[in-house]
């Protein structure tokens, strides 16, 4: 599995910019004005992995298969969305579908950019997004509650669960608060996600800077920084124009580019880190011949379940999984080795697979 994440902010603050250099395509119009994005632009981009290769190196492997990210550019949200101001609530409907949210905040000077407030404040374009997004979530809350209304008379019971969740996300945004922050019991957690409430997404804020404060950000990315903490979010510093050269070069030359800006890697690798961490997600490899294909699951899965990510075949027919830790693969030599030494393990249903896992699962047809 990937995930979806949502690119989103003010107009003007590089989103689509930093869309096009993610997903190295023009497919998004960067232009100096708001509303440029019509519709959400959605991109598929491999997920970087050099452990990946340096299996495939080892198997001899004809093909490399990464993981997937899907990043999706929404349109710039303004003050009012949530009352269908701009193009609003077109916009708030595309962030609904997507895991998370990644909200580029513009942490940088420019007379020749625009900002729709005519000020750079990156915190308060912050608060501007979270509170369009909270006031569409109680506006929702409300009709849902509403239409939930005969239901509880007649005692159907899974309306009163869905209330009783909507009156606890209500209460928090009608504190202030995003719905993130209520504490839901793990039996609710299948339903609170069913909710689809746009401020239970998990946030990174993206501070896009200037080139030459690229490496260590500067006095607007400290705010930010204070900011995420404070509310137990994650932030990422990026030259989104840095990324949108990087894009167009090839490797040898962007590892150049990224050694004269200071830069070890680049802001992409970055990203996705701080998406998996912020989604709980990690890596586990299959490795052959054929091909070496990086995994996706989230943190916690149980071989059968990992098993059911290549097909669902495999999960129902689940036997056991061979297992092999990548720092022993790669110590080995391969498969062979590991066997023989004994670094190849044999899993039930309940081993719980760990970043990095090579695997082999065995399951009846």
């Amino acid at each position: 599995m990937g995930f979806k994440m949502g690119i989103v902010g003010l107009p003007n603050v590089g989103k689509s910019t930093l869309f096009n250099a993610l997903t190295k395509t023009a497919a998004a119009q960067a232009a100096n004005f708001p509303f440029c994005t019509i519709e959400p632009n959605v991109g598929d981009v491999a997920v970087p992995d050099a452990r990946l290769e340096k299996l495939a190196q080892i198997a001899g492997s004809k093909q490399i298969l990464p993981t997937r990210m899907t990043f999706v550019d929404i349109a710039g949200l303004v003050k009012g969305a949530s009352k269908g101001e701009g193009l609003g609530n077109q916009f708030l409907a595309n962030i609904r579908e997507t895991d998370a949210i990644a909200h580029v905040l513009r942490c940088f000077e420019d007379g020749d950019v625009t900002h729709v407030d005519g000020r750079v404040d990156p915190v308060a374009d912050a608060e501007t997004i979270e509170t369009e997004l909270m006031l569409a979530d109680l506006e929702s809350i409300e009709k849902r509650r509403a239409n939930l209304v005969r239901k509880l008379k007649g005692n159907d019971k899974e309306a009163k669960e869905q209330d009783r969740l909507l009156a606890a996300a209500q209460e928090m945004l009608e504190d202030g608060k995003p719905a993130r922050l209520v504490a839901v019991a793990p039996e609710d957690a299948k339903l609170w996600k069913q909710l689809q409430l746009l401020t239970t997404k998990p946030v990174l804020y993206v501070c896009n800077v200037a080139e030459e404060d690229a490496a260590k950000g500067n006095a607007f990315s400290d705010k930010v920084a204070e900011m995420a903490a404070a509310q137990g979010n994650a932030h990422v510093i990026i030259s989104a124009r840095i990324e949108e050269e990087i894009s167009q070069l090839d490797d040898e030359e962007a590892a150049m580019f990224l050694e004269e800006m200071g830069l070890e890697e680049a802001g992409l690798d970055r990203l996705i880190r701080a998406g998996y961490e912020l989604l709980h997600l990690e890596t586990y490899f299959t490795v052959g011949p054929k091909e070496a294909r990086a995994w996706t699951i989230r943190q916690g899965t149980a071989a059968p379940q990992a098993a059911g990510v290549i097909h669902g075949d495999f999960e129902r027919g689940f036997i056991r999984a061979e297992t092999i830790a990548f720092d022993d693969y790669v110590a080995c030599g391969g498969e062979a080795k590991a066997r023989e030494t004994g670094k190849l393990r044999a899993e039930g249903k309940g081993y719980v697979v760990q970043d990095g896992d090579v695997m082999h699962f065995l399951f009846n047809t």
